[in-house]
């Protein structure tokens, strides 16, 4: 990756835990790049049609409650249709709490992959399903082997998000940059 490139970092942040966990994957994937490609956006301030301006995305969401989209979501959700992504490379990361809602864990990833495989991106980022305790989930390939992105738990497995981040991170970058 040479440091022409630029990755588009976009986040909905109720609580601020998908922003603390967005600026970590920021933190993270410059000092991987050498040098500080990655800009960050919170959806709440910046309109999504500005995704378009990146070959390389990356997408934060959180799921509330019984599978429902975190708030700066659903207000641009209709957006996501009108983007022109194809062929850009995206990941996607998100938060959920797999034992107080585990028949909806991760549902706005999974919800959102589905979007934007509409709209031909190509994905990375996948991320194993182990040591997570849920029911169910939107955000799982169809062999149920992985999540289509990274899958954080700030309400009970806090201790290993820096650990999943860090991962999560050096896997995306060789994966963008094959």
């Amino acid at each position: 990756m040479t440091n022409t490139i630029k990755i588009g970092l976009f986040y909905g942040s109720t609580t601020c835990y998908t922003e603390m966990a967005a600026e970590k994957i920021e933190s993270k994937l410059n000092q991987l790049m050498g040098y500080q490609g990655i800009e960050l956006f919170n959806i709440k301030d910046t309109p999504l049609i500005h995704a378009e301006n990146f070959d390389k995305l990356i997408f934060g969401i959180s799921t509330w409650d019984f599978g429902e989209l975190q708030e700066d979501w659903q207000s641009t959700w209709q957006d996501i249709a009108r983007l022109t992504l194809v062929n850009k490379t995206v990941a996607i990361f998100g938060l959920g709490d797999q034992l107080g809602y585990a028949d909806w864990f991760q549902d706005a990833v999974g919800m959102l992959h589905d979007e934007l495989l509409l709209l031909g991106c190509d994905f990375v980022g996948y991320w194993p399903n182990e040591d997570y305790d849920f029911k169910h989930s939107k955000a799982l390939t169809e062999d149920k082997e992985f999540f289509v992105g990274l899958s954080l738990d700030d309400e009970n497995q806090y201790d290993l998000t820096d650990q999943r981040i860090e991962q999560w991170c050096e896997q995306i970058f060789a994966e963008m940059t094959d």
